[in-house]
């Protein structure tokens, strides 16, 4: 199966411009570059209520942008946590994906600025993610009603962050979270295990071997350790965890590890949906301004949790 053209485009344009593999900059230039990338082939913003604020975090004050419906009632409250290889990705770049989802999904949506490597390392991102969403489980009357119920979802960093939650949710009772959806989850970090497609997608189109290579550098500083919070395809016990929708792209070197973590979702007895997208690569969350395809996958992400928080709130 060929790749998407218009993805095919989006990237031969890059490499004429003479675009960097991210990881040839220090983290704060690929940040900016990683800016520009979310921005060039993102959706346009969708017209819902935005509203920022800090919370109390592990690190000191946790920024979070809530979204919120206007043209109906949240059903419920999603928490989600942005891509970017724990080093890269911020509000603003993930702003209108949160905006879209907002409206297509009709939940509040509470993206979360956790704290980035390198200047703060393993576990910090874990234990920002695990904080908002005590916190948006502990506001739901605020955010949407005081029926609502919380899912996770999260792109590539970010949906490990919500299958990360979704265990310590399981482990440490609560709260509830009534669906997980995962994007491109580097279920085994990128790393550990041997997993043909990370030789076969090495070098991209979009994500590459290089890049999450520096990635771990920066978060883990080298290899990823032996612990379920690195990498959740590892854990021992995957049983009683949320419903999932798991969302992999045919071109990318996480493509095996996050088909393998469907499979073990599976195994372990819960309900899961694995879809792959056969002509795109790792990113295509944020492409759906400009591939069909993609715009396809962000509204089945959308359309998931709206299912999940709808049939979860009592009527």
């Amino acid at each position: 199966m060929p790749l998407d053209k218009t993805l095919e485009h989006i990237v031969a344009q890059a490499k004429a411009a003479g675009a960097p593999d991210l990881a040839d900059l220090p983290p704060n230039a690929a940040r900016e570059l990683y800016r520009h990338i979310l921005a060039a082939a993102d959706v346009n913003p969708a017209d819902v209520a935005v509203t920022d604020q800090e919370i109390d975090g592990p690190g000191g004050k946790l920024r979070v942008r809530i979204y919120r419906p206007r043209r109906e009632s949240a059903h419920g409250v999603v928490v989600y946590y942005h891509g970017g290889g724990f080093v890269l990705g911020d509000l603003d770049g993930y702003d209108n994906v949160c905006r879209r989802l907002c409206e297509d999904a009709g939940a509040a949506v509470v993206s979360v600025d956790y704290r980035l490597a390198p200047e703060h390392p393993f576990p910090a991102a874990i234990e920002d993610a695990w904080t908002a969403l005590q916190w948006a489980a502990g506001n739901v009357g605020t955010l949407a009603s005081s029926e609502a119920r919380v899912a996770v979802a999260g792109d590539s960093a970010g949906a490990l962050l919500a299958a990360v939650t979704c265990m310590l949710s399981r482990d440490r009772g609560g709260p509830a979270i009534v669906f997980q959806a995962l994007v491109y989850p580097p279920a085994a970090a990128g790393a550990l295990g041997d997993f043909p497609s990370r030789r076969l997608h090495a070098s991209g189109p979009t994500l590459t071997a290089r890049a999450i290579g520096y990635f771990n550098h920066h978060y883990f500083g080298g290899e990823p350790p032996n612990d379920l919070r690195a990498a959740p395809l590892f854990a021992e016990d995957l049983s009683g965890l949320p419903p999932a929708l798991v969302q992999i792209a045919a071109y990318d070197p996480l493509r095996d590890e996050a088909l393998a973590y469907g499979q073990r979702l599976l195994e372990a007895g819960n309900d899961a949906m694995v879809v792959e997208y056969h002509g795109l690569a790792h990113g295509f969350i944020s492409m759906g301004g400009a591939v069909q395809a993609a715009r396809l996958a962000q509204q089945q992400l959308a359309q998931a949790l709206r299912s999940a928080l709808c049939q979860a709130t009592p009527s």
